[in-house]
């Protein structure tokens, strides 16, 4: 049964709490410059994510990994000057907060005066607790995110299904309990089995977005560049491409090569 949608003029953490409360799906996706994140924005999209996927989708690196804080703030304060409606959360680099929570606060300080982002992403459970904490303490937003954990990919040293095994998930579960006992106001839940993510979503009194997660969380994110079709080698199962923009550009980029050689383009109309 589907719930009736409310308008939020802006939506804020409170915002998410009240949907999960009312049983509304939240809807998140990435932006990492002003014109796409104008266009996600004006969409009715809940959530902004300025992930460090911008690695990857911007960049062209492998990983998560590269990307700096200095990096992360340019990408947050280009979105956040788009928007008029949703919440914006910027992740923390690599490196940003895992040695030192003193370095975490800093890190979390420095996205929210410089970027004017809203709330910051932080990977892990447990091992992060007290840079969490820290940051919290400040009144600082934090999300969590568990399951896939990017960052760490070269400890996994895959990038496949998480928490399928007994022990991982049981620490899973953990976690998500103590990032809400922590005072996260959301977490994301990468890559994990529908089962246990629909568990964890009922565990705990705080939304969950999930990705590669299943339908019986409070929320979905997908990368932007992903679902509309503006990459195209990355397929994994959870991905819905919703647009093939791939091929319109490079047909678009093609015809107007042709049109130029051609003398077609500019036309008599086209010229002052």
């Amino acid at each position: 049964m589907s719930v009736a949608k409310k308008e939020y003029k802006r939506v804020t953490v409170k915002s998410l709490i009240d949907m999960k409360t009312n049983g509304e799906k939240i809807s998140m996706l990435t932006a990492y410059d002003y014109t796409m994140a104008k266009i996600v924005d004006g969409a009715g999209i809940d959530v902004i994510l300025v992930g460090d996927s911008a690695s990857n989708v911007m960049a062209g690196h492998e990983t998560t990994l590269p990307i700096t804080l200095d990096q992360m703030i340019y990408h947050a304060s280009s979105v956040v000057r788009a928007i008029d409606r949703a919440l914006v959360v910027v992740d923390l680099p690599f490196g940003s907060y895992q040695s030192d929570p003193k370095e975490a606060l800093r890190s979390a300080i420095r996205i929210m005066k410089e970027s004017g982002g809203h709330a910051v992403k932080m990977e892990g459970g447990k091992e992060v607790k007290e840079s969490i904490k820290r940051i919290l303490h400040a009144g600082i937003p934090v999300m969590g995110h568990l399951g896939l954990t990017p960052q760490s990919i070269y400890k996994f040293g895959t990038y496949s299904v998480r928490a399928k095994e007994e022990q991982e998930a049981k620490k899973l579960k953990q976690d998500a309990l103590m990032l809400e006992k922590a005072g996260c106001f959301g977490i994301v839940l990468e890559k994990i089995p529908a089962k246990l993510a629909m568990e964890v979503a009922k565990s705990v009194s705080i939304p969950v977005i999930g990705i590669g997660a299943g339908s019986g969380v409070d929320g979905q994110v997908l990368v932007t560049h992903d679902m509309i079709g503006m990459t195209h080698e990355f397929n994994p199962r959870f991905l819905r491409r919703y647009m093939n923009l791939y091929e319109d550009m490079t047909n678009a980029f093609s015809q107007y090569a042709e049109d130029i050689k051609s003398g077609d383009f500019p036309s008599d109309k086209e010229q002052y």
